[in-house]
C-alpha cells in the first residue's frame, strides 16, 4: 500500500543538463550553504505570528549567480517554520503585499472550516494590501505544511509555502535530530532564473502539469546535512512541487518509515522498497540511524538518471548498540463504519490523449473553442471546477466511500480538505491514514472517510495546474 508502483512521467529534471545539476549542487555547498538548510522559525509577537506574502529575489541556480523573482512568506522560500504542540492554538496574521489576492491553506490539518483558507469557498481572498487573521487549534501531531490557496498554480509555483510542524505531547526528537525537508522542482530558463513566462501554459494544464527542471530542498540545490553515526534522526519530507511526482530510491537513505501525510503508521516499515512515489502535497517521515563511514542521500530516479537532491554527511564511530526508535502516538481520528457506508462515484475525464468527453463549466457545455478560452480541460462527473452543488452532502458522522475512476491518460494526486481518509483494498481492508493519494492512469481506487468535520470542504487534484483546469470539487458535512 505504501510502496506505490512507478507512475510514468516526462523526464524533465535533466533538461538544464546533468552536468549542471551536479556542479550546481557542489557550488551551493562551497558557497557555505551546507548545514544551514533548515527553514527559519517565525517569532510570535503578542501570541500572533505574522506571515507576509511578498515578492523577493532568491538564487535557485548557484552556478550562474542569477537571482530569480519569486514570491514567498516573509521574504524566504520555504516560508518560516511554524512549530507548535498538539492541541495548541495557532494565531497567524496574513499580510498581503502581492499585487493579487491570496489566502493560506493549512494542508492536512483538521481545523474549523472557516480557517481552511480556500479562497472563494471558506473565505474571501485577501486583497492586495489587506490582512486576514487565522485562529485555530491543531488536533493532530505530525508533519504538515501551509501554502497559498488563491490561484495556487501561480502562487505556490512562485514559492508561497512553508512547513507547519505539530509536535506530540512529548517531542520524540530534539531539534538537532528533527530535520524538516521541503522539496520543490522549479522551471528555470537557460540563464538559471525562474521561468515565470511559462506559467499558465495550456500544454502544462492539459498534460502532466507544470514539471520543473531543477530540484531544491528548502530552497537550496542539493544541501548537505551533518549527521552523527549511531544517533536517530527524524526526516520530515514534503513534496511542494506543483506537479512533480518524486520517485525516491529508498536504498540510498535506508531507515524506517514511521508516518505518512502526518499520521503515524500503525506498524512502521523498513524503508527498503525499489521505489517510493511521493506525489505533490504528500509527506513522509523517515527515521534513520546512520552507520559509521556511510553517507546517505535522497536520490530521485524518475528520469532514469538517478541524482542526489539532498545529502547527509555522517561523522563519528557510533555506539555499539542501535538506539531504540521512538514510537509515535497515533492521533484520534474517527474510524469509518464500512457496514453503513454510502458510496459516491467520481469519474475523472479530460486532458490530453484521453478524449475530452463532455465538460460543463459554469453551466456552459464547452466546445473546443470554449476549452481554449476557459482553460478548462478536465472534469469530475462531467463538470469542470467547483459546481454550485456539492459532490455529496453528508450528515456529521456518516461514512462515505469515494470510488474514484481515473479515465484519463495521466496520474493525479487527490487531496481532501478537513479530513483524513483510508484507501480500501480489494478485500475491503483499510490502508494507512492519509490526506493525499496518487491514482494512476486508467486506474480505480476507493477511499473511505468518516465525515466528522462540519463545513464545505474542497476535494481536488494537487497537481495544481490540473486543479485550475477543472479538477476541483467540494463536499459538505452538515
Amino acid at each position: 500500500m505504501l510502496r506505490a508502483r512507478r507512475l510514468s512521467q516526462p523526464a524533465d529534471l535533466s533538461r538544464l543538463s546533468r552536468r549542471a545539476v551536479l556542479r550546481g549542487g557542489a557550488a551551493a555547498l562551497s558557497a557555505g550553504l551546507a548545514g544551514i538548510a533548515l527553514p527559519r522559525p517565525v517569532r510570535a509577537e503578542g501570541g500572533v505570528l505574522t506571515l507576509t506574502a511578498e515578492p523577493f529575489q532568491h538564487g535557485l541556480y548557484p552556478e550562474s549567480g542569477a537571482l530569480s523573482d519569486l514570491w514567498g512568506f516573509n521574504g524566504q522560500v520555504p516560508g518560516p517554520e511554524i512549530r507548535v504542540g498538539r492541541g495548541e492554538r495557532v494565531r497567524v496574521r496574513l499580510i498581503n503585499r502581492l499585487e493579487e489576492p491570496t489566502s493560506i491553506h493549512w494542508h492536512g490539518v483538521r481545523i474549523a472550516n472557516g480557517m481552511d483558507g480556500v479562497a472563494g469557498l471558506t473565505q474571501e481572498p485577501v486583497p492586495p494590501g489587506g490582512t486576514f487573521d487565522y485562529d485555530f487549534e491543531v488536533p493532530d501531531a505530525g508533519t504538515y505544511w501551509y501554502h497559498a490557496h488563491a490561484e495556487s498554480w501561480n502562487q505556490v509555483g512562485r514559492g508561497l509555502y512553508g512547513p507547519l510542524i505539530i509536535e506530540g505531547d512529548t517531542p520524540e526528537f530534539d531539534r538537532d535530530h528533527d530535520l524538516v525537508l521541503i522539496a520543490d522542482d522549479w522551471r528555470l530558463d537557460q540563464d538559471g532564473r525562474f521561468d515565470a513566462e511559462s506559467l499558465g501554459s495550456l500544454r502544462d494544464w492539459s498534460h502532466a502539469g507544470r514539471l520543473g527542471n531543477w530540484l531544491t530542498v528548502n530552497g537550496i540545490s542539493n544541501p548537505e546535512f551533518d549527521l552523527v553515526a549511531g544517533e536517530a534522526y527524524r526526516l520530515r519530507l514534503t513534496n511542494a512541487s506543483n506537479a512533480r511526482i518524486l520517485e525516491i530510491d529508498p536504498r540510498r537513505i535506508g531507515g524506517t518509515l514511521v508516518a505518512l501525510d502526518g499520521q503515524p503508521l500503525a506498524h512502521s516499515e523498513d524503508f527498503d522498497a525499489d521505489v517510493l512515489s511521493l506525489g505533490p502535497g504528500q509527506r513522509i517521515d523517515v527515521v534513520v540511524v546512520p552507520k559509521p563511514g556511510r553517507d546517505l542521500s535522497l536520490t530521485e530516479i524518475s528520469t532514469g538518471r538517478p541524482f542526489e537532491f539532498a545529502r547527509f554527511k555522517v561523522t563519528g564511530s557510533g555506539p555499539a548498540d542501535r538506539p531504540a526508535i521512538p514510537v509515535l502516538r497515533p492521533n484520534a481520528l474517527t474510524a469509518p463504519n464500512l457496514a453503513e457506508a454510502r458510496t459516491v462515484v467520481l469519474d475523472m475525464t479530460g486532458g490530453a490523449m484521453g478524449g475530452m468527453g463532455e465538460i460543463r463549466y459554469r453551466g456552459e457545455l464547452l466546445d473546443r473553442d470554449a476549452v481554449m478560452r476557459t482553460g478548462q480541460v478536465w472534469a469530475f462527473n462531467g463538470v469542470a471546477n467547483r459546481s454550485e452543488t456539492p459532490l455529496f452532502s453528508a450528515p456529521r458522522g456518516e461514512t462515505i466511500i469515494l470510488e474514484i475512476r481515473n479515465q484519463t491518460a495521466w496520474p493525479h494526486a487527490m487531496h481532501t480538505h478537513g479530513h483524513h481518509f483510508q484507501v480500501l483494498t480489494s478485500d475491503d481492508s483499510l490502508g494507512p491514514w492519509r490526506d493525499t493519494v496518487l491514482i494512476g492512469p486508467r486506474d480505480t481506487i476507493r477511499i473511505t472517510l468518516a465525515a466528522d468535520n462540519p463545513g464545505k470542504w474542497l476535494f481536488h487534484c494537487h497537481m495544481l495546474e490540473h486543479a485550475a483546469a477543472g479538477m476541483n470539487t467540494w463536499f459538505e458535512v452538515t
